[in-house]
C-alpha cells in the first residue's frame, strides 16, 4: 500500500517553523535537527534544532563576491535560491540574483565557483545538487533578464550544467524554465522540473555524465500553477510544489499523480493560468494576486526530522516554513 494514497495535509496539523526569514525559497535538513534557509539577505539562514536563528552572509574573507547584496527580494540583488552541501558541508549556492554558482562556509568565507559557460554568462541560475561521484549539477532556467520575464509558456532556453573533473559542460538544453533537479535512489536517472512546461522530465544518467534522451514522467501537465521544486519519499513517490497555485502534488511510481495540498487562490490561479496559456509574458499583477497563506508561492519540499518523516515547505513570499508529518519518510540525500 503507498503511504501517500489517500493522504492529505490537513491545515490544523502544520506548524511554523522559524521567523522573519525571507525568500526561503530552498531548504536543507540535517541529522541533529539543523535547517538551512535560502535567504535573500544575500546568504544562508541556519535555524538549529533548539530553535535559534544565525544569518549567514558573505564576509568578503579571502576572494570577496561583488557588493551585490542590496536589492527588490525578487529580481535583483544577492538571491541565494537552491542551496546543497559539499563533501565538508559547505554550502553551495545556486544565485538565481548574481547569475553564479557560489560556496558560502559556515563562517561566512565566500567564492564564485561558476559564473561562465562556454565563454558566457550563466543565465538565471536556479538549482545545484551534487551526487555520489562529487559531481555538482546545476540548472540554468533561462538567459532571460529579469527572470519573471520568462515565465511564459513557449520559451525553453533552459539548460543543465555538469561540473566535475573535466570542468563544466552543458549536459541538456532546450528545457522550459530548468527548476529544481533530482536523482532516484540508484541515481540512475535525473529527473528535472520543467516549471514552464508544468512537467517532470527525466534523463538516463550515463556513467561519464552524459544524460539520455529527454522523457516525461508523469502526467503531460500537472495541472494548475506551475512546478517548481521536487523531492523523493522512500516508497519512490516525486513529491512536486506547483508554484502560483500553492498546491502540492505527489506523482506515484505508476506515474500517476495525487493532490496532498490546495492552499492557493482558486480563482487568482485560474487568472495566471489563463494569462500564461497565450504564450505572452504574464502581468506582475496577475502574478502577484496569486499564492496562499501556509507557505506563500510555494516552491519547495524538503523531509527532515530523525525519522525523515517531516515535510517542510518553502516559499517565495513566507516569513516562516511550514511543516508538516508525512505519511513516509524522505528519501535521504547525499549528505544525510
Amino acid at each position: 500500500m503507498n503511504p501517500i494514497h489517500g493522504f492529505k495535509v490537513e491545515r490544523a496539523a502544520v506548524t511554523r517553523v522559524g521567523q522573519d526569514l525571507r525568500r526561503p525559497e530552498c531548504i536543507l535538513a540535517e541529522r541533529d535537527g539543523s535547517l538551512w534557509t535560502a535567504d535573500a539577505r544575500g546568504g544562508v539562514m541556519h535555524l538549529d534544532a533548539a530553535g535559534g536563528q544565525r544569518l549567514i552572509v558573505p564576509n568578503h574573507a579571502g576572494a570577496p563576491l561583488d557588493d551585490v547584496v542590496a536589492g527588490d527580494g525578487l529580481t535583483r540583488g544577492s538571491l541565494p535560491n537552491g542551496l546543497a552541501f559539499d563533501a565538508h558541508g559547505n554550502l553551495i549556492i545556486a544565485n538565481i540574483g548574481t547569475d553564479r554558482v557560489e560556496l558560502l562556509t559556515r563562517d561566512g568565507g565566500s567564492r564564485v565557483l561558476l559564473d561562465r559557460i562556454d565563454g558566457r554568462p550563466l543565465g538565471k541560475v536556479n538549482f545545484v545538487l551534487r551526487d555520489r561521484r562529487e559531481r555538482l549539477w546545476v540548472t540554468v532556467s533561462t538567459r532571460v533578464d529579469p527572470w519573471p520575464d520568462a515565465v511564459r509558456s513557449n520559451l525553453a532556453d533552459g539548460y543543465i550544467v555538469l561540473i566535475d573533473e573535466r570542468g563544466a559542460r552543458i549536459v541538456a538544453d532546450g528545457l522550459a524554465f530548468a527548476n529544481e533537479i533530482r536523482f532516484d535512489a540508484n541515481e540512475a536517472f535525473l529527473y528535472v522540473a520543467e516549471t514552464t512546461a508544468k512537467r517532470v522530465s527525466r534523463f538516463a544518467v550515463r556513467a561519464d555524465g552524459t544524460l539520455g534522451a529527454r522523457e516525461t514522467y508523469g502526467p503531460d501537465q500537472l495541472g494548475p500553477g506551475l512546478i517548481d521544486g521536487i523531492a523523493f519519499d522512500a516508497h519512490g513517490n516525486l513529491w512536486c510544489a506547483m508554484i502560483f497555485a500553492d498546491r502540492l502534488v505527489a506523482i506515484d511510481p505508476d506515474g500517476e499523480p495525487h493532490l496532498l495540498l490546495d492552499d492557493g487562490d482558486a480563482a487568482a490561479t485560474a487568472r495566471f493560468d489563463a494569462a500564461f496559456a497565450t504564450g505572452e509574458i504574464v502581468p506582475m499583477p496577475v502574478i502577484e494576486a496569486t499564492g496562499g497563506t501556509l507557505a506563500p508561492w510555494l516552491t519547495s519540499i524538503t523531509f527532515g526530522g530523525p525519522d525523515l518523516r517531516t515535510a517542510y515547505l518553502g516559499s517565495l513570499k513566507g516569513s516562516a516554513l511550514a511543516a508538516f508529518a508525512s505519511p513516509v519518510a524522505g528519501l535521504p540525500m547525499i549528505h544525510w
